[in-house]
C-alpha cells in the first residue's frame, strides 16, 4: 500500500512539475552538415558487481568510474560511458532514496540540473514522462540551442533508486554542426534507458 501511495505520489509530481516547468518554444530550421559515417548500432551489459542498476550501452564506448566525486559514498555508483569516435560522454550518477537523499529532493535536482544550468543558452526545453518495458519511470528532458547538453532524464522506483543521465560532447556547444552526431548518440542513451533495470536492493 505505501509503495503505490508512494508512485501515485510520483506520477503526481510529476505533472505538476511539467505543468510549471514545461517551456514550449519554436525553432529554426537547422543547416546542411558534412557526411558521417556511423558505425552499427550494436550493444553489450553493463552489469558490474556493487552497482544497484544494469543497462545496455554500444559496443563503441567504454564505461568509466566517475572519479570526480567525493560528496558521499553515492560516488561508488557513478559512471561515465566515453565514446572516443565521437568525443562524446554519457554521464551516469546515481543516488538511493532514503533519509538524507529524500525523493522530492531528487526530483527538484533533476529538474533544476536541467533548467536552471542551461535556460539562458537554450532556446527551448521540452519534458517528458517515461515509463520503460521495464516498468521504470523518469523525465525526459530535450534542449534546443547552443547547450552543453541536448539529453538530458532521471529515472526512479520512487522509493530506492534515483539515477540521472546526460549525453555531453567535448567541444564548444553547437546544435549545427553537433546535430547529426547528436541524434545517432541519442538512439543509445534511449537504448539505455528503455534496458535499465534495477537490481533488487539499494545501498545504503
Amino acid at each position: 500500500m505505501k509503495a503505490a501511495y508512494r508512485y501515485s505520489a510520483f506520477i503526481f509530481l510529476m505533472m505538476a512539475l511539467l505543468a510549471a516547468c514545461n517551456s514550449d518554444y519554436s525553432t529554426g530550421k537547422k543547416k546542411g552538415y558534412f557526411k558521417i559515417d556511423f558505425p552499427e548500432k550494436k550493444y553489450q551489459l553493463f552489469d558490474r558487481p556493487g552497482y544497484p542498476y544494469t543497462f545496455e550501452y554500444p559496443v563503441y564506448a567504454n564505461v568509466i568510474k566517475d572519479s570526480t566525486f567525493f560528496d558521499d559514498r553515492a560516488g561508488d555508483w557513478w559512471v561515465n560511458i566515453d565514446i572516443p569516435r565521437f568525443a562524446g560522454r554519457i554521464h551516469v550518477s546515481y543516488k538511493p532514496v532514503n533519509a538524507q537523499n529524500n525523493f522530492d529532493s531528487l526530483v527538484r535536482d533533476g529538474f533544476k540540473m536541467a533548467y536552471k544550468k542551461h535556460v539562458n543558452m537554450a532556446t527551448g526545453i521540452n519534458d517528458s514522462l517515461m515509463s520503460t518495458p521495464n516498468g521504470v519511470d523518469g523525465i525526459y528532458f530535450s534542449l534546443d540551442g547552443n547547450t552543453a547538453t541536448a539529453n538530458q532524464f532521471f529515472l526512479t522506483d520512487s522509493t530506492r533508486h534515483f539515477l540521472r543521465g546526460a549525453l555531453y560532447f567535448d567541444a564548444a556547444p553547437n546544435a549545427d554542426s553537433l546535430g547529426i552526431v547528436n541524434d545517432f548518440l541519442k538512439k543509445d542513451l534511449l537504448h539505455l534507458i528503455n534496458t535499465l533495470r534495477w537490481k533488487e536492493a539499494s545501498p545504503q
